[in-house]
């Protein structure tokens, strides 16, 4: 069990301070297992790359989850923005938010 989250040792791309809050880590972590959304919208919203994203997920997921993410993600098309069809111009499927 994990009592306190670590500090992230890699700075992330223009900002000064290395200390992600615990929402900002869990969203980075949400959005990084979501199928839709590529890593370059991560870097957009929280100015981390694939690489630090990769090292945040083996930080903070037991090495299993770890193992089953990078397996699932390994040449996913959907989660690198140059791979994507252009005529994807979302992060999410349209259905996913429904509005009632």
């Amino acid at each position: 069990m994990k009592t306190a989250l670590p500090k992230y040792p890699c700075k992330p791309l223009g900002t000064t301070d290395s200390a992600l809050n615990e929402g900002d880590i869990s969203r980075i972590i949400e959005m990084a297992w979501e199928d839709r959304t590529p890593f370059e919208a991560i870097e957009t919203n929280y100015g981390y790359n694939e690489s630090h994203v990769v090292t945040l997920m083996r930080r903070m997921l037991k090495p299993s989850s770890f193992r089953m993410w990078r397996k699932r993600v390994a040449g996913r098309v959907t989660k690198h923005a140059a791979l994507r069809s252009p005529d994807i111009d979302r992060a999410y499927c349209p259905t996913q938010y429904k509005r009632f």
